[in-house]
């Protein structure tokens, strides 16, 4: 499984989700994630279909989209996602 993250310079949920992920990252070590940035890479926007930012794809071990989230979930909903398709 796999998570890609999509961020902006000056998004403000991007920067209050970053220590969320920086928490979850240290807990699950296992889980792979990718950061996209969108200024970077305006191209993903249309890509992945991302209407707001932050946003986050769950991805399978093929690379099909599991589940997505978008906004500033809370830590406990990324984590459920997580631990519910960590086998997939």
């Amino acid at each position: 499984m796999k998570v890609l993250k999509f961020g902006a310079k000056n998004c403000p949920g991007c920067k209050i989700m970053k220590p969320r992920w920086e928490e979850i990252e240290k807990e699950y070590p296992w889980l792979e994630t990718e950061y996209i940035g969108v200024d970077e890479n305006p191209e993903v926007k249309q890509q992945y279909q991302l209407f707001g930012l932050p946003a986050f794809i769950y991805l399978d071990k093929q690379g099909k989209e599991i589940t997505r989230f978008s906004g500033e979930p809370e830590k406990q909903v990324l984590v459920d996602a997580i631990l519910e398709n960590k086998d997939k």
